[in-house]
């Protein structure tokens, strides 16, 4: 991996800085060409905001997973996700005050992979089975925010708790079962474009690292949303990897792509 962590956070916070002054530049100019418009389709608001969100994401799996001493590579593509799905929870909740924003994600997932290729053992196959609880706590600025666009500055950390299966095929033993924890720090930004009044694109970002020996955490997402009455349908991608050495019982070596679909109901 050529990428770095500094050269990720400072491409992001570039942008934001780049996408603030570019937007307070051309609101100046509209503003004195034209009246404000009050009907905005997302006015500015100082008050206590909350939001939660339910979300689905349906992610192929591409990478090495350990336990114990014990690795092998996985592989399940997003077509073939759902068959290899054993359980999952996902969810969001974001409270905002005046250009405060906190958001939390979490997500509980439950992977398997009947056809692992084995790295350290001599047998044909390895069942893998991975149990991944992540959370991310972040708090930032809003940048930017007026009725057409918004930009939000976001630091945080990334939970991780990994517990990796591995049964050796033909099977000999009962398997080796690890499980690690860890924390990374991460930086990034968030951006937000009503196309229209009732159409939303969102595009965000995180990178970081340095927990137990993480070299390099990051994700990228990207949504089209509708705005109905009471709540926002969502759709998009999302990309997520995690580069860990491995350390302790469990470590993973992973990248996770793939489409993920949410609702945003207003709770505040």
């Amino acid at each position: 991996m050529t990428f770095s962590v500094k050269y990720v956070v400072a491409s992001l916070l570039s942008l934001s800085l780049a996408t603030f002054v570019w937007t307070t530049s051309a609101s100046a100019q509209s503003e004195t060409a034209t009246p404000r418009n009050t009907a905005s389709p997302d006015p500015a608001d100082p008050g206590w905001h909350v939001d939660g969100a339910l979300y689905l994401w349906f992610p192929g799996v591409n990478g090495t997973v350990g336990a114990l001493g014990h690795e092998a590579g996985v592989r399940v593509t997003a077509r073939n996700v759902l068959s290899y799905f054993d359980f999952g929870l996902m969810g969001a909740v974001e409270t905002r005050y005046d250009r405060i924003v906190i958001p939390v994600d979490f997500m509980w997932v439950r992977l398997k992979d009947s056809r692992g290729i084995p790295f350290t053992d001599a047998v044909e196959s390895v069942n893998v089975k991975i149990n991944e609880d992540i959370l991310t706590p972040k708090v930032g600025y809003r940048i930017v925010d007026n009725s057409r666009f918004k930009t939000d500055a976001l630091f945080g950390l990334r939970y991780w708790h990994v517990g990796t299966t591995l049964t050796l095929q033909p099977q000999i033993g009962n398997g080796f079962y690890g499980a690690s924890n860890w924390v990374d720090a991460v930086a990034g930004g968030r951006f937000q474009a009503f196309l229209t009044p009732k159409v939303l694109l969102t595009i965000g970002g995180d990178a970081g690292g340095g927990g137990s020996g993480t070299r390099l955490d990051y994700q990228v997402v990207g949504l089209l949303g509708y705005k109905m009455k009471r709540v926002t349908l969502q759709g998009g991608w999302r990309y997520l990897v995690i580069h860990k050495k491995p350390a302790g019982q469990a470590f993973v070596d992973l990248a996770m792509t793939g489409v993920v679909l949410d609702a945003v109901i207003p709770l505040k």
